[in-house]
């Protein structure tokens, strides 16, 4: 029987085992992420251990709603019962076996605060005052360093000033690339409440009138420009689906123009809009060389009263199983027909999507200027897990280059879960160790280890044209 987190966690051959001996050092590329700069820019010190490893991620408060705490007990303790909600949290971890947060939570642990498994109930009181004491010499920027990330790409919004990322490019002392990745959903989420709120922020951040479709698209270029200049070579677009409808330039106009005058928009006219505007950035993406990313297949905001009483990003989204699969293959199609489609990474939440993905990807790399230039992304947010992870391998190597994979992102917003990219690396090799321990892949470790520290780090470099800081 293994160790519980020992050495050979997760690796079940010694081809697994060698093969991790390659991987493990490797830098990170966060090429995804929801963590904030500013954190990063003023190398934030948490004030308790509740606050870095409970304040923001919503996979833990979720065990702990499915283990019968109350939400006042969950995101209503963040602030005012931090030792209490730790303590919840230690009373359901055990619990959790079979979940991937039961091994994130215990690396995350055992890799910045050197505890080892297993936790209790009974020693909560003393675990979480030993935690704040080590906590008290963890900064923000040491949590990075210690996690050897080369290069981050934070979430930006078209109106943001990056005034953090500025003062980060400025700041030699500090090894780690932070970048911005352009994020332009408000200004696609033309059906929301908020949109003609948005617009007059964009407005003010592009120096442009915004009124008709064309005014918009101009006033996203100008953005996207900006975004060029402080070292931005990624976006990122969420949709709750693939969308492909067609629609003239007066349409586009109208239905503009109903939006900012406050007049309901339906359903189509709302694909109609997505999909000119996402196909104009495409064209602009494609012509600086960046990477488009597509995260698709969620249904956001599922408990209409606890979205109310504690807001977006908590907790409360699901898989959504109309992907729309067809529909992005029509829209990948529509930009290469007019020369404008980027590198892409298509992210589904439907695991069902994945081997339809790779297929629809394999038909537009063609002629292509980079290796796996449409791709399926890592297994994503209720998909990386380990069954998740090893099922997005094996699509991906059935239906194209594995050795072409950009692997694995946090898509998080918490720093400690750099330890998911250990989590990936252990599950990568023993995904190809077991190929060759089966005899299915033939055993150049050499080979195969090169092929390894590409996945984990130097194909994604490569693809967006990162440049590690100097």
């Amino acid at each position: 029987m293994k160790t519980f987190m020992g050495p050979d966690f997760l690796l079940d051959s010694e081809p697994a085992k060698i093969l991790y001996e390659s991987a493990k050092d490797m830098p990170i590329c966060d090429y995804h992420c929801h963590i904030d700069p500013q954190e990063i820019a003023q190398d934030k010190r948490y004030s308790n251990i509740t606050a870095v490893w409970l304040g923001g991620d919503h996979y833990k408060w979720r065990l702990l709603r499915a283990n019968g705490f109350s939400e006042a007990e969950v995101t209503g303790a963040r602030y005012s019962d931090p030792r209490g909600l730790f303590k919840r949290f230690v009373k359901t971890l055990p619990q959790a076996v079979g979940n991937p947060i039961y091994h994130w939570s215990y690396l995350e642990l055992l890799r910045y605060f050197d505890v080892p498994a297993p936790v209790s109930e009974e020693g909560a009181d003393a675990l979480y005052d030993l935690l704040n004491q080590k906590l008290e010499t963890l900064t923000v920027r040491q949590i990075i360093n210690k996690s050897n990330v080369a290069v981050i790409c934070t979430t930006d919004d078209p109106a943001d000033t990056l005034k953090w990322h500025d003062f980060l490019a400025g700041d030699s002392s500090f090894k780690t690339q932070v970048l911005p990745a352009f994020r332009p959903d408000k200004a696609m989420a033309i059906d929301k409440p908020d949109f003609t709120e948005y617009i007059v922020k964009l407005e003010s951040a592009s120096g442009s009138s915004i009124g008709t479709f064309d005014d918009l698209a101009k006033a996203l270029e100008k953005r996207i420009d900006f975004f060029a200049s402080k070292g931005c070579r990624a976006s990122d677009h969420a949709l709750e689906a693939g969308v492909f409808a067609l629609a003239t330039p007066a349409e586009l106009d109208l239905i503009l123009e109903k939006a900012l005058n406050g007049k309901p928009i339906s359903a189509l006219e709302t694909e109609k809009h997505k999909t000119a505007l996402l196909a104009v950035l495409a064209k602009k993406y494609h012509d600086l060389g960046w990477g488009m990313q597509i995260h698709f297949g969620c249904r956001r905001n599922n408990n209409t009263r606890l979205f109310r009483l504690v807001g977006a990003d908590t907790g409360f989204d699901s898989m959504n199983n109309d992907g729309g699969v067809q529909k992005m293959s029509q829209f990948l199609d529509y930009c290469d027909s007019s020369g404008g489609l980027p590198r892409t990474i298509l992210y589904s939440l439907n695991p069902g999507d994945s081997e339809a993905l790779v297929t629809i990807a394999g038909c537009f790399n063609a002629d292509a200027e980079c290796p796996g230039k449409v791709q399926i992304g890592s297994a994503w947010w209720f998909l990386d897990s380990k069954a998740g992870m090893e099922k997005q391998l094996l699509d991906f190597s059935n239906g194209t280059l594995l050795a072409n994979f950009n692997g694995m992102l946090t898509d998080s917003r918490s720093f400690l879960s750099y330890a998911r990219h250990e989590y990936f690396r252990r599950i990568l090799c023993n995904f190809v160790g077991g190929l060759v321990e089966s005899g299915q892949a033939y055993p150049d470790l050499d080979q195969l280890s090169e092929m390894i520290k590409d996945i984990c780090f130097r194909n994604v470099m490569r693809y967006f044209g990162f440049k590690e800081k100097a």
